[in-house]
């Protein structure tokens, strides 16, 4: 899948171009060339080809779907049936950079704290393997910091294989999960319950899901593929395993904020504004200022979890620190101890 960071550029770049009045082929052939990815680069210019060959823009990069979101591919198509292109690919653009902004946000805030966690580590493995080198007296047993009965250099070896595998072996989980369909419907539900956690995704997917209900709505697009796009937006398993029963509700003649009631996802107080807006008839302009608002609250409330995440590791390693500094001092309690003890037998 092409990521964020190379996507929107290109929709700004051919946004840009296609606002200016810029044939389509110069668009697509020009707005490419700044891109460094080479899945990027290479689809595109297939569907060059394919749109110069007489095909429509949509078909054409559906050619290459398993390379672009669904959600790009979607309003692709609402954009060339309803003429709004680039108006279209202006808001993708946006989208897509405000992800790449938090994400760089979220690392730069978590990288210091998980350097000090590795570092740590480290230390902690090569203080297991210093002292593992360290003679002991006939009759004793070399110092075993951990309790785990790591010593030496087997003992390096085995804490730095418990602690980088487990690491790695969670985030090669999380990663198979949170990419899986099925992994995410199953894991996304959990993590909405999770305090701090699960407010700040539910108030992310409720931002994407106005935001592509308002843009889809406000450019003409039908109710069903609207509601099926703006819950995929969302990126959210739960969310999108009740797109067949919200459909549903709305099919047998509920309205949409009942529909989204009968999810159990939305907030009260989102569903107050829907109600509100179906009633007036302004539901795509409404949308569009309540995805600003809950996107400020979801800003908000990723900021605030940053720093809980930060702290988290730095009081896992400040416990590290404190349990060794302890065992070490014990240690040296217990040698004075017993050295007081000889001297008083003696």
């Amino acid at each position: 899948m092409i990521p964020s960071k190379a996507l929107y550029p290109f929709c700004h770049a051919l946004s840009h171009m296609l606002e200016a009045g810029v044939d389509i082929h110069k668009a697509l052939a020009t707005a490419v060339k700044t891109s460094s990815d080479r899945r990027l680069f290479y689809s595109v210019e297939r569907v060059h080809d394919r749109v110069k060959a007489g095909h429509d823009l949509t078909s054409s990069f559906r050619e290459f779907s398993l390379n672009y979101p669904p959600l790009f591919l979607d309003l692709l198509n609402v954009g060339e049936e309803t003429g709004s292109l680039p108006e279209v690919l202006k808001a993708l653009g946006e989208y897509y950079e405000a992800r790449v902004t938090r994400i760089r946000e979220f690392r730069s805030a978590i990288a210091w704290p998980v350097i000090q966690l590795f570092a740590a580590i480290i230390v902690i493995g090569l203080l297991i393997y210093i002292l593992g080198l360290i003679g002991t007296p006939a009759g004793q047993t070399k110092v075993d910091l951990l309790g785990l009965g790591l010593q030496g250099t087997s003992g390096a070896i085995a804490w730095f294989v418990g602690t980088f595998g487990s690491l790695f072996g969670l985030w090669i989980c999380w990663r198979l999960v949170s990419r899986s369909m099925n992994g995410s419907q199953f894991l996304d539900p959990f993590l909405l319950q999770v305090p701090a956690v699960g407010s700040c995704q539910r108030k992310f997917a409720i931002a994407r899901f106005a935001w592509c209900f308002s843009l889809t709505q406000g450019a003409g697009m039908s109710i069903r593929p609207s509601l099926i796009s703006s819950l995929n937006a969302t990126t959210n398993g739960a969310f999108i395993a009740a797109i067949p029963y919200i459909w549903n509700e709305i099919h047998s003649g509920e309205t949409l904020g009942d529909a989204l009631r009968s999810s159990d996802l939305f907030p009260e107080e989102f569903l107050h504004f829907v109600d509100t807006a179906e009633q007036s008839g302004t539901v795509p302009e409404s949308m569009k200022r309540m995805s600003d608002r809950f996107d400020d609250e979801a800003h908000r409330a990723l900021q605030w979890l940053t720093v809980l995440a930060a702290r988290a590791v730095w009081g896992m390693v400040a416990m590290m620190i404190i349990y060794f500094i302890f065992k070490i001092a014990m240690f040296y309690v217990n040698l004075l101890n017993g050295a007081v003890s000889e001297a008083l037998n003696i």
